[in-house]
């Protein structure tokens, strides 16, 4: 299959744009100014300005498949400024995608829109599968419009599938790497009361799962990109120490991170238990379904 993958000069579209053409599958990609630079494991990058203009017809040319990953970090305190670029750069872009394609001879076979467990909101110690209801905070208004405008590609016959991640474990990942410092200095531990549930997936997890909604005609529809094992925080803590031989002792309460994060906090205190439900029913086998062994794979101690 040719694959393009919008985001593919971030970790994750990177790490899948490896894993893709090491599996086989012809890979370009999208950027803004492309002149000049030089993406491992993509044939061609294409410029597209995502918030402007309708995805170009020479990127989607011979497409079997899109990946769209591209957006704003979700991570900083979440100002007003922040918020609109968080909303415009996934919802515009996917509404893009789709006036792009509709004005296209070519119609790709499938899109996986990148989403994420913020879909939920704050759901306590309730298990979350794909056919949960969106929450009603800033990400899970965000999440819902954001898979709407991608699910809108179905009226043209293609099919969709919603990737909602977890947080991603694996070797330089963004979510990993302000911990470290911080947990070989054994100041790693309990946030707020450490109860609430963190989703997670190992990085070639997310890729062999994204690969296998590709490939497989009867993936369609939400999929939570998630390990089967989700984790309280306060654990997650403890299994981080102890795969890097440091206590994870310190706690650090919701007021002060409310103050220093703001809204954004919330995606540290609030608590999503989401399964990978339709996952395991298409048949996907986690390589990493253990945090404990996937952390020590991540922080090279395996």
């Amino acid at each position: 299959m040719k694959i393009l993958i919008t985001g593919v000069t971030g970790y994750l579209g990177g790490k899948l744009a490896r894993g893709l053409t090491e599996a086989g599958h012809q890979v370009v990609g999208t950027s803004r100014r492309p002149t000049g630079q030089s993406t491992p494991n993509v044939d061609r990058l294409y410029a597209w300005a995502p918030l402007d203009q309708p995805l170009p017809m020479d990127a989607i040319a011979g497409v079997d498949g899109i990946v769209h990953l591209l957006g704003e970090p979700v991570s900083g305190r979440w100002t007003a400024a922040k918020k609109q670029r968080l909303y415009d750069s996934r919802v515009e872009s996917s509404k893009n995608i789709v006036r792009g394609i509709e004005a296209s001879p070519h119609r790709p076979q499938v899109i996986v829109g990148g989403s994420g467990v913020g879909y939920y909101g704050h759901r306590d110690d309730d298990e979350l599968p794909e056919t949960e209801p969106a929450g009603n905070d800033f990400l899970g208004t965000l999440s819902r419009d954001w898979e709407g405008s991608i699910t809108d590609a179905s009226r043209l016959g293609i099919r969709t599938v919603l990737s909602r991640t977890g947080l991603v474990v694996g070797k330089g990942a963004p979510f990993l790497k302000p911990q470290l410092p911080l947990f070989k200095l054994s100041l790693g531990g309990r946030l707020g009361s450490g109860k609430q549930w963190w989703a997670w997936v190992h990085v070639d997890d997310f890729i062999a799962i994204i690969r296998f909604a590709l490939e497989n005609d009867n993936v369609r529809g939400p999929l939570n990109v998630v390990s089967p094992q989700a984790i309280r925080q306060r654990d997650f803590a403890k299994v981080f120490g102890r795969a890097i031989g440091r206590p994870a002792i310190t706690w650090v309460p919701s007021i002060a991170i409310r103050t220093v994060l703001g809204e954004f906090s919330g995606e540290l205190l609030t608590s999503k238990r989401v399964i990978p439900k339709a996952v395991l029913q298409a048949g996907y086998r986690f390589a990493y379904p253990s945090l404990e062994e996937a952390l020590r794979e991540a922080l090279g101690r395996s």
